[in-house]
């Protein structure tokens, strides 16, 4: 199954950056993190730098196993429909409003994307855009049903996540007064 190999792709790539903290990967998605929390605030923090790195392991081991096995399925044709059954309307429209509320948080003035934006350059800049149309795009992909679509724009989102989670400078502890609470 597609979905298989696209999860394989992205867990092991995010477990094996966060897990061996690549570049301060851990501490700068544990201020991320912290940074996305609708009803926290900084300075409260729930896990610790290396309960991610934990977590990430885990997800570093498994992604391998779930990636090699979607590939295995789709080089003997089981792979499944390029469809996925149509979702209920609700569900689109409930979907819709809580990624429009997220995007709305993320973008405001103290939100984690709009600072990543201002104290970006072009590849930075890039990289918060093309999360942002791959949000978007996996919303409308999934109420319509278009399965390759969303897996694209899901990896897509990822790889944009990825680039900010080792993108360095803006957000890392030093600069949002975290570096205190690492671990």
């Amino acid at each position: 199954m597609m979905f298989s190999v696209a999860w394989g792709v992205f867990a092991t790539a995010l477990g094996w950056i966060v897990a061996t903290d690549f570049r301060g990967a851990a501490h700068r998605f544990h201020t991320l993190s912290q940074a996305a929390m609708p009803f926290g605030g900084v300075g409260v923090s729930v896990v610790s730098v290396g309960f991610f790195r934990l977590v990430a392991g885990v997800f570093a081991l498994a992604g391998p196993v779930v990636l090699v096995s979607g590939l295995v399925k789709v080089w003997r044709g089981e792979a499944g429909s390029d469809s996925l059954s149509p979702i209920p309307a609700w569900f689109a429209v409930v979907e819709a409003a809580i990624v429009g509320v997220v995007l709305w948080r993320t973008w405001q003035r103290s939100g984690v994307l709009r600072r990543e934006w201002d104290a970006g350059n072009g590849p930075r800049r890039a990289a918060v855009a093309g999360l942002t149309t791959s949000v978007v795009a996996f919303v409308v992909t999934l109420g319509f049903g278009w399965g390759p679509w969303m897996m694209a724009s899901w990896l897509v989102g990822g790889l944009c996540g990825l680039t900010l989670l080792l993108g360095g400078r803006p957000g890392t502890p030093s600069d949002t007064g975290l570096a205190s609470m690492d671990s």
